[in-house]
């Protein structure tokens, strides 16, 4: 009895562990969600500042957020995210890597701050000259406004808002960072 159980249990518990490690690594785009076609990802390089998100683990109590993107040598994209902890006090970092799910001119893309867990990046709305940026994560709770500006225009904004409610994003509950 016991061998035939432990016969059973180990490979089924072994099955669910891969499961939820898969899950966890999942680079998907919400349902509703379609990235920018015809993306030059040359042009999304460079310094990009958090206009608002939602309160994530990773980024609680942070303001003055930004995220710098730039090409590796072996073709992926270094991203560094910096912001400030205002009750901590004190500035953190963290360095990633970033790579694409399929084409290089298709803005979906997986990133990785902890491998082998990857997750969800999909820029799913962007300005014509590449400074304002909606991102999507792998699911409705992830979502990013990012400007090259510490500001973002009124009609940009409406836009961002407007497009991630037709996603399914509740924007009620987007976090404004604020930028000095």
């Amino acid at each position: 009895m016991k061998k035939s159980f432990v016969k059973i249990a180990v490979p089924v518990t072994l099955g669910i562990l891969g499961l939820i490690i898969f899950n966890s690594c999942s680079a998907g785009i919400p349902e509703k969600a379609t990235a920018i076609q015809n993306f030059e990802s040359e042009k999304y390089l460079g310094k990009w500042y958090e206009i608002a998100r939602f309160d994530y683990k990773f980024e609680k109590n942070m303001n003055q957020v930004t995220a710098t993107y730039s090409k590796n040598p072996d073709g992926t994209i270094k991203v560094e995210n910096r912001g400030y902890d205002y009750v901590k006090k004190e500035w953190k970092q963290s360095t990633g890597e970033a790579k694409f799910v399929n084409a290089e001119n298709e803005a979906r893309l997986k990133v990785s701050f902890f491998k082998p867990f990857w997750s969800g990046y999909n820029v799913i709305d962007l300005d014509d000259n590449y400074k304002y940026a909606l991102v999507a994560g792998k699911n409705l709770e992830y979502l990013w406004i990012l400007s090259r500006e510490k500001t973002i225009p009124e009609d940009i904004k409406t836009r961002f808002l407007e497009k991630a409610k037709s996603v399914g994003y509740d924007t009620s509950t987007l976090i404004w960072v604020e930028q000095k």
